[in-house]
């Protein structure tokens, strides 16, 4: 079977829709979480997903702070956001049935692992199972004590190249993993955070990013 696998969306419903477009010949989807917060479509891309037929979802902290409504990020660009995404939010019922942790196929499916919780490619990390994890927003394939180590990269916030998205192909049967990206109209994106009166701040922090 062929899993979508995804995770990041971070409110960003278009680069969300033109990946779930591009991907719809697939058996299944798998969500590592970070679905809310930060764009403008939190209420949108919850709904989208829950749409979607076979999707494991896996839970963040973002959709921790979104349940709690209380974001202990002590930074002041990450509280204007939380602020302004969480305001209008509805769907705590559907963000309370993601899950922690989820075993699929002899793999830990988990939003983030370790003491800092940040892991990247070259972060020393032990692991015991097979795992696929998100946000860090950067994408790899590693080997580590053995085992898988797999980060899709994010969907909608990518911290490198701000206008694309990333993601991957699991072809279960195999252990096959394929990474991909694909561009997003970053515009559409801006325009909807205007109309919804968001914080210059930020506004600047996704003009600022490099684009692709």
């Amino acid at each position: 079977m062929k899993f979508l696998v995804f995770s990041d969306v971070h409110g960003n419903l278009p680069a969300l829709e033109s990946v779930l477009k591009t991907e719809s010949n697939v058996d299944g989807y798998i969500n590592i979480g970070d679905v809310v917060n930060y764009g403008p479509w939190s209420n949108e891309c919850v709904e989208l997903i829950a749409s979607l037929d076979n999707c494991y979802n896996i839970k963040g902290n973002h959709e921790v702070y979104f349940e709690k409504g209380i974001c202990d990020v002590e930074n002041k660009l990450v509280q204007d956001f939380f602020t302004i995404t969480f305001k209008d939010f509805k769907h705590q019922k559907i963000i309370n049935l993601y899950k922690d942790r989820i075993a699929f196929n002899e793999f830990d499916l988990i939003h983030t692992i370790g003491p800092k919780g940040y892991v990247f490619e070259d972060t020393e990390v032990h692991i015991t199972k097979n795992t696929i994890l998100g946000h860090s927003h950067q994408q790899f394939i590693r080997f580590v004590d053995g085992k898988y180590l797999v980060n899709p990269g994010s969907v909608g916030q990518n911290r490198k190249w701000i206008n694309v998205s990333n993601y991957a192909l699991w072809d279960t049967e195999t252990n096959e993993f394929t990474l991909k990206q694909m561009t997003f109209d970053l515009e559409f994106l801006l325009n909807e955070m205007a109309v919804r009166n968001y914080p210059k701040n930020c506004i600047e922090y996704y003009k600022n990013k490099k684009r692709y």
